[in-house]
């Protein structure tokens, strides 16, 4: 069975100021999530299942839909009032859950290795033809895990700060820890994050995590119990934290459950945080177009 696309599209936009998962940036107005499909497509994934929100849904799916891609298309919803079994719904809760709650949106229609990203973010043909060369060959195996790593100075916003997980690996290139880090800015030395009120160093060309995993089904078992520890410990009714997949990992790592291989790729990362950024993402598309990475019209 081939391995399965699940994207994250449910982000709110808040910093950019619309639903950037479906802002066109390409010449016949192709979002970037076009771009993505289209390149898992032609790397191997045989389907999509997008994780959206209520209140978007009809105009998300009259756009992006198993017509559209010529395969198969599901979708799942993400909301606050969705929790496991046993868990008490906090009705004050506005914020999202994360983007491992997200993830856990899908556990009951996939069940084949997968690869998780944003809707927002250009990963680049060569990420999707190495993530699905390493999830064919994860076939029938459990808490064999991987991430596209990106170099920081290659991720960063000219427009504001940008949240990224940091990574650290090994020297066979299995992923020792990743640590979601908000906050993070150019400075004139390099880069910084900011945490209660500090600022801390970056360097640039420190290995990053752009929300490009892949797993195997078994991390829908570990993300929901997880997720339900983590309820436990967040249980206030003003608390605002998120269940990050750098979390879990993270957790799965340091208890020897899974093993994470750090994938490189030759591809350019770009993306849209502001709205300030999309000029600089369509001239980019444009260069591909022109060097004969993509058609001028997608589907």
């Amino acid at each position: 069975m081939k391995p399965t696309l699940l994207v994250l599209a449910a982000g709110m936009g808040s910093r950019y100021g619309a639903l950037k998962q479906m802002d066109g940036v390409g010449p016949n107005n192709e979002s970037i999530l076009d771009y993505s499909v289209f390149d898992a497509k032609r790397s191997g994934f045989g389907k999509v299942v997008f994780v959206i929100r209520d209140d978007f849904a009809e105009a998300f799916k009259r756009i992006n839909n198993s017509d559209r891609y010529n395969m198969p298309v599901e979708y799942v919803f993400q909301s606050t009032d969705k929790l496991p079994k046993g868990c008490s719904i906090m009705p004050n809760r506005t914020k999202p859950w994360g983007t491992a709650h997200a993830v856990l949106m899908s556990k009951d229609i996939i069940r084949e290795p997968f690869a998780v990203i944003n809707a927002d973010d250009f990963y680049g043909r060569d990420a999707f033809s190495v993530m699905a060369k390493y999830l064919n060959e994860c076939k029938n195996k459990q808490g064999e895990y991987s991430m596209i790593a990106y170099k920081l100075k290659n991720t960063l916003s000219d427009f504001g700060t940008v949240s990224r997980g940091i990574c650290v690996q090994d020297d066979r290139n299995f992923l020792v820890s990743v640590i979601e880090r908000t906050n993070i800015e150019k400075t004139n030395n390099g880069a910084q994050y900011k945490e209660n009120n500090e600022q801390y160093p970056l360097d640039l060309d420190s290995l990053v995590s752009m929300n490009f995993w892949g797993f195997t089904p078994d991390f829908f078992l570990y993300c929901e119990e997880g997720f339900k520890e983590f309820l436990k410990q967040n249980s206030a009714p003003d608390n605002k934290a998120e269940y990050f997949i750098p979390l879990i990992v993270n957790k799965l790592i340091k208890n020897h459950s899974a093993n994470v291989k750090v994938l490189r790729s030759d591809a350019e990362w770009f993306g849209v945080t502001y709205q300030e950024d999309k000029a600089g993402v369509k001239r980019k598309i444009s260069e591909l177009i022109d060097n004969g990475m993509y058609p001028n019209n997608l589907w």
